[in-house]
């Protein structure tokens, strides 16, 4: 991907087919569907791709074992076979993560047990791995750290691991070699209409102010949480669609799992379940549900949210963490999709998604989780389809491979989320492969791939989401950034004055990641 070639294209074209607001999830998926069913497309994403929740998950690819539980059946069904097929589709970034429910209870197992003997059989031919029930040996055996107090077994089942971010990246990279065109870094300040319908969208260039004007048949609201906010453009007097709902995670050193297999915490304070996942050396541990009244592009944990973690993770563990042993902390908004009179607690609120239409013609998806991100993009180009008056052309991203793909990926190399073009950027430069820090995988040869291949402009586009430093080791990566800066300013032939605005920027944000 390139940038300044994208923007180029933009003011070559009249007119797009499908034209798409929003770089997280959804929409880069709508841009993989769109793209591969041969309409023009173009995606527009007003900061970094994944900039906001779609880099801020658990990192699980899940069926969701708590909607189980909620009797939430049909999203548990469309999930686990969406996990499936991510799973065929992208084997360099999704793999099979063993969960342990340490059980305290007589019945606990038994009853854990069975529900997970339901989930395997929704899963299907697309499972990962049976469930078994374990005694207190074989728990210990697995998971060593856990609280051995009352312990009388647990249960083991399978479900799916990815890193978030990169795997955006990937789908990204997908969409534009399926023909689509996308720039990040790109604000859409209005809308144009002909008739009282949509025909057209004013793009604000976020690096240097442009405006343009652009011609779309179609234009696709996938915005998340701001969703709200782009709806009020196009209709004034529209009712709030949203209810932000705030999840936190806590990133731990390895030590405190110690071992390849993750914790779900079945019994927590807030009724929720907790997991704690083994994660590229550390654990995330989360998450929380806290409803939110602001849609902030940074938000921030609150005390409380990050308290909740450490003492329900700590009654599961050997080694109670603290404050002082957190390595990271981040903050991520829900879209949830819900009506305004609906008072219940957001852990309460369906995660199915939601496709709306205005008189306008504005195409509007709503809620939705990181697993069912491709039925999501399929439910929206059929919509899609109908709004612009096309010939209907059939969804066939269930068979198409996530760019990078590699089917024999080695989950051991530093480098395995890149798949097949690991090789070409370890070859760059054979001086550039080792890495910056000890704590934390980057070399200057990502570094490059990540500002010429992955369109990493900013310093936080590099060690937020093309490496996930920022997300890992807060206080680490503050003191490789001068070094990531003086390289990216290399190539992108900027002066001491970029370096200086943008380590002073990243500072900024490395606040809300820091305890």
């Amino acid at each position: 991907m390139n940038r300044a070639a994208n923007l180029k294209q933009i003011h070559q074209t009249q007119q797009w087919d499908v034209a798409i607001i929003g770089g997280g999830a959804s929409g880069l998926g709508i841009a993989v569907d769109a793209a591969n069913r041969g309409f023009k497309t173009v995606l527009f994403e007003k900061n970094d791709f994944a900039k906001g929740t779609s880099s801020r998950s658990t990192k699980l690819v899940h069926g969701g074992v708590r909607y189980l539980q909620n009797g939430d059946i049909s999203l548990v069904i469309e999930a686990l076979r969406e996990r499936g097929i991510l799973r065929k589709n992208a084997p360099h970034l999704v793999r099979d993560l063993s969960f342990v429910i340490p059980s305290y209870d007589w019945w606990s197992s038994p009853f854990y047990g069975l529900g997970l003997k339901v989930y395997d059989m929704m899963a299907g031919k697309l499972g990962l791995g049976p469930s078994t029930l374990l005694n207190k040996e074989e728990t210990l055996s697995l998971i060593p750290n856990v609280n051995k107090n009352g312990l009388r077994g647990g249960v083991i089942y399978h479900d799916g691991q990815f890193d978030d971010a990169r795997m955006a990246i990937s789908l990204a990279l997908t969409a534009a070699q399926e023909g689509a065109t996308l720039v990040n870094y790109m604000n859409v300040v209005g809308f144009h209409k002909k008739k009282g319908l949509i025909d057209g969208l004013e793009i604000q260039d976020q690096l240097n102010g442009n405006k343009t004007q652009i011609k779309a048949k179609v234009v696709v609201n996938a915005t998340g949480v701001f969703s709200d906010q782009l709806i009020s453009l196009d209709q004034p007097n529209s009712k709030p669609m949203i209810r932000p709902s705030q999840g936190v995670h806590i990133v731990l050193e390895k030590k405190f799992l110690n071992g390849p297999h993750a914790i779900m915490v079945p019994h927590t304070t807030d009724g929720r379940v907790l997991f704690a996942v083994p994660w590229n050396n550390y654990v995330v541990v989360g998450t929380t549900d806290t409803p939110m009244e602001e849609t902030l592009e940074e938000p921030k944990a609150l005390d409380e949210e990050i308290q909740f973690i450490l003492d329900n993770a700590g009654t599961y563990m050997t080694k109670k963490p603290k404050r002082s042993d957190v390595k990271s902390v981040f903050a991520g908004l829900r879209p949830l999709a819900a009506s305004e009179e609906n008072k219940e607690s957001t852990k309460e609120v369906s995660r199915h998604h939601k496709i709306t239409v205005s008189t306008s013609g504005l195409v509007s998806v709503l809620g939705g989780k990181w697993t069912t991100y491709r039925k999501i993009a399929e439910d929206t180009i059929n919509t899609v389809q109908m709004v612009g008056g096309f010939s209907e052309r059939n969804c066939t991203t269930k068979n198409l491979p996530i760019f990078g793909f590699e089917a024999n990926s080695d989950w051991n190399d530093s480098l395995h989320f890149y798949g097949s073009e690991a090789s070409k950027i370890r070859d760059l430069d054979p001086n550039g492969n080792q890495s910056l820090s000890e704590k934390i995988h980057i070399t200057k040869n990502q570094i490059h791939w990540a500002v010429k291949e992955e369109m990493a402009l900013r310093l936080e586009d590099v060690l937020a989401r093309r490496t996930r430093g920022l997300f890992l080791d807060a206080n680490e990566t503050a003191k490789i950034a001068p070094e990531v800066a003086e390289i990216m300013a290399q190539i992108l032939n900027q002066d001491q004055a970029w370096i200086d605005s943008e380590l002073k920027s990243l500072n900024s944000i490395i606040k809300n990641y820091q305890l």
